[in-house]
């Protein structure tokens, strides 16, 4: 996505918002003055001349441009993160515990990174000072049975597990055994395949695919920009395939506003050189540079591709919030309605373990789709307690854009236990979409991964 706001709104200015789901588990005061100090740290990295030259052969679909920009990167935590702790009874030991607040802001351009950094190291925060009653032993072992599984029901998957990792050595073992799993499963012919891991670090290091789609912030921030959302799925389609083309980064993220408003954008036609006049200039971002349209043929004065909608454009969507198999049936409904008879993929990404895969794989397949999973906390933040056998929840925290050139910037999402932003701005927004509430039985985003000293998930428990 900075790629896309180097390109086209690099002078928007923006705030971050940090969200605690599971409210009930704070951080000491010791935890959070190691937090200040890791955030302080972030100023010192860099790209390494080793890994642009990585990024370079590994991610093609980035602009020279936009690589010798990140030469020259620098996060600058001083002037763009602010974090304060407010205990719940202050006596001024080290012990006490409170709450955290983040606030990022600056310009989109120069902050969009803090997200994951920031996310990885709190969680690492809370497990280092305040739940300590855990142990990195068998956790490679635990992640090869894991992959073994996912492997053998024929399961195409992706780690995606930075944002909520236990620690940063947490990932590495868990990347080890999923390595290893990977190497039997293609010695033994399994259908399921480790298609890579979102963090780009460990791609590097272990010669995984680095892998990802577009987030609900891109769609949040063009929104919020424009101020614009009965149009703002259409222009951030738009915007995307102008810096990165047809068929790159082609999978959809459906739910910032809602999958029915989206797919009332997704079947829209993308703008040609044929029809661009036609165009009522409503998926334009003002002040942004136009996004380029198809090349007109040579030899004639229309298009060198037919009309075509951004829903035939695009590989596929991901699902991300809202009940996974009634997600399926829409899909299928939607693609059908459109005459689209090519195969899609869905990519699920919501709070995953091995049985929800192999469920949501046999839903998506019968439906004719080809599914894939980003499985993220499952993998890097799956523990017990040492003393007693019982769960060790993680916990389930965000950042989220709250706000872009001084506009509210929000998300609806499919279940509304992932609603975040100004309330009055949410409220007003499913007013103006005809939004039809809707909530999850599974969707409750305080125990997404278990209860603290709670039985262990089912998942985990068949994976032991």
């Amino acid at each position: 996505m900075q790629c896309a706001i180097l390109k086209y709104l690099p002078d928007v200015h923006v705030n971050y918002a940090f969200t605690n789901r599971t409210p009930h588990m704070r951080l000491s005061r010791t935890a959070f003055e190691w937090l200040q100090e890791q955030i302080n740290k972030l100023a010192n990295v860099s790209l390494t001349p080793e890994e642009f030259e990585y990024l370079k052969e590994a991610c093609p679909y980035f602009s020279d441009t936009y690589l010798h920009f990140l030469r020259s990167f620098r996060l600058q935590p001083s002037q763009q993160v602010r974090a304060t702790f407010t205990p719940l009874n202050d006596t001024g030991s080290k012990d006490d515990v409170g709450d955290v607040h983040l606030d990022i802001g600056g310009r989109w351009l120069d902050t969009i990174l803090y997200e994951i950094p920031l996310l990885a190291l709190t969680s690492e925060a809370y497990f280092k000072f305040c739940d300590r009653d855990w142990s990195y032993k068998h956790q490679e072992e635990r992640a090869y049975i894991k992959g073994r599984k996912l492997l053998e029901h024929g399961c195409i998957f992706s780690e995606f597990g930075s944002r909520r990792r236990r620690d940063y050595h947490t990932q590495d073992l868990v990347l080890q055994g999923l390595k290893r799993a990977a190497a039997d499963g293609k010695d033994r012919g399994w259908k399921g395949k480790l298609s890579g891991t979102s963090n780009v670090h460990f791609a590097m290091r272990y010669g995984i695919p680095p892998v990802g789609t577009v987030a609900h912030e891109w769609f949040m921030g063009v929104a919020s920009i424009t101020n614009d959302y009965e149009h703002a799925n259409e222009t951030a389609l738009r915007y995307w395939v102008g810096c990165f083309g047809e068929g790159v980064l082609g999978i959809a993220l459906t739910d910032t506003f809602g999958t029915p408003t989206f797919l009332k954008a997704f079947k829209r036609t993308m703008p040609t050189p044929a029809n661009s006049m036609a165009d009522d200039k409503t998926t334009l971002i003002p002040g942004a540079a136009s996004p380029p349209l198809p090349p007109m043929d040579s030899d004639s004065s229309t298009a060198s591709a037919e009309e075509r909608s951004y829903a035939q454009i695009f590989q596929g969507v991901r699902q991300d919030s809202g009940n996974p198999i009634e997600f399926v049936k829409m899909m299928r409904d939607f693609y059908q309605s459109e005459g689209i008879q090519e195969k899609k993929t869905i990519v699920f990404s919501d709070s995953l373990n091995i049985e929800l895969c192999v469920e949501y794989m046999h839903a998506a397949e019968e439906a004719g789709f080809a599914p894939t999973f980003g499985v993220g906390t499952f993998l890097t933040n799956d523990f017990l307690h040492e003393s007693n056998g019982q769960k060790s929840a993680p916990l389930n925290i965000v950042i989220k854009l709250s706000s872009a050139n001084g506009h509210p910037a929000i998300k609806i999402s499919d279940n509304i236990g992932k609603n975040t932003g100004d309330s009055e701005t949410v409220h007003k927004v499913k007013e103006t979409l005809g939004y039809v509430e809707r909530q999850w039985a599974n969707g409750d985003e305080k125990t997404r991964w278990g209860k603290a000293d709670g039985e262990a998930t089912k998942a985990s428990v068949q994976e032991r």
